[in-house]
């Protein structure tokens, strides 16, 4: 039987053997140019999806320091939360409290880097509001942490503790320890910034509440005209500050017998001075905070009572958060009855009163910061 090929030797010579020549060449140009096709597709996909890969969304962190072992926790709790949902986190922190210019230049820059949202505890409540205004009209969803923005309406969404019900629990707490003494007491009250932030405010006049001391405004520190108050100096949140101003209110009252502190840092810095005159066993100290260091010194007794709150918590949920929005548009809802995110607030001592509910150091070491 003769082979295929030789058929074809036997057709006679013509046209024939021309046209499935050229048919053929034509056919394996086809074949050639719809493969460089598909390997062009293929490669276009690919050169996407590592783009995609490459560039994953930008969420901001802005703090008032990145000293402050509360913002610290702060920031782990961002991190941890980016690093799980594959977001790139940049993070960025004014060189002191108060520190508001270097907050305007965070906010603008993660503009400038196509951010989808900002996290910012921010320095300067009410000034901070037209940079946050500027980021949203962007396209960036703005959530303040642990500070509400002056407006309350300057960020999309707050996550927070109730600033003010944590200053209510200590002051409560003091009240409850003084007993009849507390109609005796002599206050000093050591406070943020000159700005007077909303957190500072908040912490400042719920404790007067509880204490039982007139607040007159309160949206104002200092306007109240209690005589039991020696005075009110300012720590920018750190030991140093606290440190100093406890000294200058001493100069002005050596018989002050209870201190307000805005923070643990302060607390600490207020008891060193207390302790280098000797009067640190004379002296009731009460804070805000709930850090584990700040848990420590309730335990050691340099601290008597401070409100826990949860720096970690707030940061993760507000990653979580921006995420959402960009993805589907959908805007945080604040907790029943309150114009923020409530996210919690315990008080902590080991020297419990009737009447006002805590944990003891040891719940509070396990649970400081979450």
């Amino acid at each position: 039987m003769p082979s295929f090929g030789a058929a074809e030797e036997s057709r006679p010579a013509g046209a024939k053997m021309g046209v499935a020549f050229s048919f053929g060449r034509w056919s394996l140009a086809i074949r050639r140019f719809l493969a460089s096709a598909a390997l062009g597709a293929l490669g276009l996909a690919a050169m996407t999806a590592g783009a995609s890969a490459q560039s994953p969304m930008t969420v901001c962190l802005i703090t008032k320091t990145d000293t402050n072992p509360f913002f610290v926790k702060m920031k782990e709790g961002a991190e941890a939360k980016a690093k799980e949902l594959g977001i790139n986190l940049q993070s960025y922190a004014g060189r002191v409290d108060g520190d508001h210019d270097s907050q305007v230049q965070a906010i603008e820059s993660c503009i400038a880097a196509g951010a989808k949202g900002i996290l910012i505890a921010a320095s300067d409540t009410k000034a901070i509001a037209s940079s946050t205004q500027k980021a949203r009209d962007a396209g960036l969803i703005v959530i303040a942490l642990d500070t509400p923005l002056e407006p309350l309406s300057a960020a999309d969404a707050t996550f927070a503790t109730d600033n003010f019900e944590a200053g209510v629990l200590i002051g409560q707490w003091a009240k409850a320890k003084m007993g009849a003494e507390a109609e005796n007491a002599r206050i000093a009250f050591l406070d943020l910034t000159p700005q007077q932030p909303s957190v500072a405010v908040l912490r400042d006049q719920g404790f007067m509440q509880g204490f039982g001391i007139d607040v007159k405004n309160k949206d104002v520190v200092g306007d109240e005209d209690d005589k039991r108050i020696v005075g009110h100096d300012v720590t920018n949140g750190n030991e140093e500050g606290g440190r100093q101003a406890m000294e200058n209110l001493l100069q002005k009252d050596p018989t002050i017998n209870l201190v307000y502190t805005i923070n643990e840092p302060a607390a600490a810095g207020a008891y060193e001075a207390l302790k280098g005159l000797g009067l640190a066993d004379k002296v009731t100290i009460v804070s805000v905070d709930g850090g584990c260091p700040g848990v420590a010194n309730v335990k050691d007794g340099v601290i008597g009572a401070t409100s826990m709150q949860y720096p970690l918590k707030m940061a993760a949920m507000g990653v979580e958060a921006v995420k959402t929005y960009a993805e589907s548009g959908t805007k945080p809802e604040a907790s029943a009855g309150l114009e923020i995110t409530n996210t919690g607030v315990d008080l902590v001592t080991d020297q419990p009163v009737d009447g006002v509910k805590s944990m003891d150091t040891t719940a509070a070491a396990k649970a400081c910061w979450g």
